[in-house]
């Protein structure tokens, strides 16, 4: 049986429809921070992570709506560029 890994860093990005995008951002916003329009990153437990999933999934319309999880294991492994206007309430991923 293969071992389940354990995420500790997500990037979270959506393309709602307009009726329910306010639901969304406000459970994404329960469990990460807020980084760009649609975009929510942060550090978040598997227990938390399946949480978020949940809840995602009883607003969405799976037809139509749109969410992708970027999930890291580990160690920040990644490096980050910002191009254009940089958001003064954003955290920095380089800690």
């Amino acid at each position: 049986m293969a071992k389940s890994k354990n995420y500790n860093y997500v990037i979270l990005v959506y393309d709602i429809g307009e009726k329910r995008v306010g639901r969304v951002f406000k459970i994404c916003k329960k469990y990460l921070v807020h980084f760009q329009k649609s975009v929510f990153r942060g550090e978040i437990t598997p227990a938390n992570l399946l949480k978020l999933r949940g809840e995602l999934k009883k607003v969405i319309d799976a037809d139509s709506d749109f969410i992708a999880i970027f999930k890291m294991t580990g160690d920040y492994v990644f490096d980050e560029e910002i191009i254009g206007v940089k958001l003064n309430d954003a955290e920095s991923l380089l800690l």
